[in-house]
């Protein structure tokens, strides 16, 4: 399968980061074809200005900002997200990268009489997600897990009908363990493996 995924931690050495070299080795050793999009690492403009939001409901794909992310979104059979949870989202910076890449004519067509949404990505039939949360997990639940529901709801209902779909998360992250952060590798690496 050819798997992208989307990397979104500004720190290098973070457990973010090591999180996504987990995701890399095992969907790698179990297969897969892979491509890493590492949004801090290449200074992705998150951004979205005047001009480029003026033409985005009519954006053609010779238009689009970001013709190489948009290259890979169309390569791509499943998708996964590696990132932190701040503040029971997403970070700004995959925030912004899902308003800028994900533009009409690559992943939905709105149609000029019934105003509803076509999906384009139907080529996707995975996506996982790999987060750490601060919280714990039933006051994420509480909050409603805003991230979680935007890609895994939101995101999802552009891609294949049966999609199916993987959320790992550690949470409390924030008092989290050498021992605790270690399990939660392990467990991102089997559930990777099965991807």
């Amino acid at each position: 399968m050819r798997i992208l995924v989307i990397f979104c931690h500004p720190v290098p050495e973070s457990f973010g980061a090591a999180l996504k070299d987990t995701v890399m080795k095992a969907l790698a050793e179990s297969g897969n074809e892979t491509r890493l999009i590492d949004l801090y690492a290449e200074g992705f403009n998150p951004v979205m200005g005047c001009e480029e939001r003026r033409c985005y409901n009519e954006m053609q794909k010779d238009q689009h900002p970001a013709p190489d992310h948009a290259e890979h979104l169309a390569w791509a059979e499943g998708l996964v997200f590696v990132y932190p949870t701040w503040w029971y989202g997403l970070p700004a910076m995959l925030k912004g990268w899902l308003d800028r890449v994900w533009t009409p004519e690559i992943t939905f067509a709105i149609s000029p009489d019934t105003k509803r949404i076509t999906p384009l990505m139907t080529h996707i039939r995975k996506l996982g997600v790999v987060t750490t949360c601060g919280a714990p997990r039933w006051w994420s639940y509480v909050v409603g897990h805003p991230g979680k529901r935007t890609l895994l709801r939101g995101m999802r209902a552009l891609f294949a009908k049966r999609c199916k779909t993987l959320f790992l998360a550690h949470y409390l992250m924030d008092v989290s363990t050498p021992q605790s952060r270690q399990n939660f590798l392990e467990r991102v690496d089997r559930r990777m493996r099965r991807f």
